[in-house]
């Protein structure tokens, strides 16, 4: 009995760890906290922390979620099961990963108590990460690149209204290539997922046509096979 109850105590602990996409300043950011607690104080990390006992994992996640940047009412995704034994060096933790893509004026980063600071970093440009948050947003950056191969997930990177350069330039920036414009335009506009909003943005230079995603689009578009 003593034993058993030894392996009890050492089971491993669940955490939720939610990686946050957003486009800033004509480039993909992560949302990263700098822990003020061992291990690895004062070195960047993906939000997340402890599932409770009485917890669902999306509960956790979603918790976690509003705690570090208040964000609230965002569609997470699972993205995979980090369970190295070695990737905590205090304790044996699993993490279910989330991952979920946001327009950046949406979210208004704040400090928990296990995060110092709270701020963006370009997936491109990343600091040195704590534990095995460098295998967990490569993972979440080829994940997203296959979700825009098949899904409308682009269009969650932008405002409600956007031009057609700024949505070719989103699926440049995540994809790290240029798309031709002409064959990106005819082929979008054919695709029927997005519609004229019947404004336009003005400024230097011609008026530009704002357009929006239409709620009745079919979500599974073969987006990136439309535009290679």
């Amino acid at each position: 009995m003593d034993r058993q109850q030894d392996n009890l105590r050492q089971r491993p602990l669940l955490t939720v760890d939610v990686v946050i996409f957003a486009l800033r300043e004509g480039d993909l950011h992560v949302l990263l906290v700098r822990r003020k607690r061992p291990p690895h104080m004062d070195m960047w990390a993906i939000p997340g922390g402890l599932v409770e006992l009485d917890e669902a994992l999306e509960a956790a996640a979603v918790r976690k979620l509003e705690e570090e940047t208040g964000l609230c009412d965002v569609y997470l995704e699972q993205l995979y099961t980090f369970g190295d034994p070695r990737r905590d060096p205090s304790d044996r933790l699993i993490s279910v990963a989330y991952f979920c893509v946001v327009p950046a004026n949406s979210v208004v980063p704040c400090a928990s108590e296990d995060a110092e600071h709270v701020r963006w970093w370009s997936i491109y440009g990343l600091p040195p990460l704590a534990f095995d948050h460098p295998q967990i947003l490569r993972y979440a950056l080829i994940r997203l690149r296959y979700k825009l191969e098949y899904t409308a997930v682009g269009f969650e990177l932008l405002p409600k209204e956007f031009t057609l350069t700024e949505l070719q330039s989103t699926y440049e920036i995540v994809l790290g290539e240029t798309l031709d414009k002409r064959n990106f335009r005819r082929k979008i506009l054919s695709a029927g997922v997005i519609e004229p909003s019947g404004l336009q943005r003005t400024g230097e230079g011609r008026p530009a046509r704002l357009y929006r995603y239409r709620e009745d689009a079919v979500a599974e578009v073969k987006a990136r096979r439309l535009f290679p």
